[in-house]
């Protein structure tokens, strides 16, 4: 169980930034809408001021202290709407907003002593905002809640002139009020969590090869093909590498061990690459397709001549734990300058390329790599 029992959040930190990351518009989006209403409604909450006290000096500040709220709520939700903000910076914009509204409201409220039954009326409604409506880190909303509701209760205790058992009441309804808004949010911390590691689950499911955990050929045609430039990078390379005598490993040895050097040749290619900038394709039974965005023709030669020479060099345990099994790879490298080249499909292209490139090196020998930049006369081998 990797969700924390009592907050609902992941327990490992990288898999709660990566969720946090994947909520992060729909939770600057919450926090614009509900602090733009909230603002609305803490204003026309003055009309009750002005019918409680009447006009003077005293409603001038209850007015100037709702127009700080105003004020600040509404630019913590125009900088949530219209910024950009980091999941500590809307975490942060939402602790602000929570604490000057509810520090105001206690201004308010010792400012109309007479009131407080409704006041902790306004603050239940207050405290269920803080921590379902309102996204922040739950131990956040909870330090703020509980302390809001504290400080409440000190100050009925003190200024308004409800009995002892009256007092005692309010708070029991406050805290529980807190109660079921703490575990209310973090019920629902934990559904989005399942959720999250659900639909990560699916995707990879749909994405990736179940045997080298590399992408598949749908993610190849759904997302690399819509983007063979890697966010406006002008080079592409590709490498499009075949095992050799693949069938007489697997003839030889069975297919159980024809497995473990798929699964070592795709974990060479993985740490060779660049995640997530490159992408290691399961093209084929034996294949593999790397898309190297942003890499010049050179820098891909390079990078197939290392992972030929490792290849040839490593050994693997077969299942047997004893057999070490050895095998070569022939590699096609072809690269296109995006800004320069004439295709209509430039990724298209280069794999085409690249494909018949790594049968050239079959036919060649095998073991070898041969490459071409496209649009280019001459070919080296």
């Amino acid at each position: 169980m990797d969700i924390h029992p009592l907050t609902g959040e992941f327990l490992h930190a990288s898999k709660e930034a990566s969720y946090l990351e994947h909520k992060q518009g729909q939770t600057r989006a919450l926090l614009g809408f509900t602090l733009s209403f909230c603002t609305v409604f803490y204003l026309g909450f003055f009309a009750t001021d002005v019918a409680a006290l009447g006009w003077g000096p005293v409603t001038f500040g209850l007015l100037c202290a709702r127009v700080l709220v105003a004020v600040t709520a509404a630019t913590c939700a125009w900088l949530a709407w219209r910024r950009p903000l980091s999941v500590r910076a809307t975490r942060l914009a939402a602790t602000i907003a929570e604490s000057v509204a509810l520090g105001c409201f206690m201004f308010i409220a010792v400012h109309r002593p007479m009131e407080f039954h409704w006041h902790a009326m306004s603050l239940a409604i207050m405290l269920v905002v803080v921590y379902l409506y309102i996204p922040n880190r739950l131990s956040h909303a909870l330090a703020i809640a509980v302390l809001a509701t504290t400080g409440f209760v000190v100050l009925a205790a003190q200024y308004s002139r409800m009995s002892f058992a009256d007092t005692l009441t309010m708070g029991m309804l406050l805290v529980l009020v807190n109660t079921f808004g703490f575990l209310a949010a973090r019920r629902y911390n934990h559904v989005s969590r399942e959720e999250f590691r659900s639909h990560a689950v699916l995707q990879y499911a749909a994405e990736r090869d179940h045997l080298t955990g590399c992408f598949n050929r749908r993610y190849l045609h759904y997302q690399l093909m819509g983007d063979p430039g890697g966010h406006g990078k002008p080079w592409l390379t590709v490498v499009l590498c075949d095992i050799d005598r693949f069938k007489q490993i697997n003839d030889t040895y069975g297919h159980g061990d024809g497995d473990i050097v798929l699964r070592g040749f795709a974990h060479l290619l993985q740490a060779a690459t660049r995640e997530p900038v490159d992408s290691v394709v399961r093209y084929g039974g034996e294949e593999f397709l790397l898309v190297l965005p942003g890499t010049e023709l050179g820098e891909g030669i390079r990078l197939a001549e290392r992972l030929r020479q490792t290849f040839a060099a490593t050994e693997l345990v077969s299942s047997d734990g004893v057999t070490r099994l050895r095998a070569t790879a022939s590699f096609g490298v072809a690269s296109v300058h995006l800004a320069q080249a004439a295709y209509e499909d430039p990724m298209r292209d280069a794999i085409a390329a690249a494909d018949e490139l790594m049968y050239q090196a079959k036919r060649n020998g095998r073991d070898r790599v041969e490459y071409l930049q496209l649009g280019a006369l001459e070919r080296t081998a």
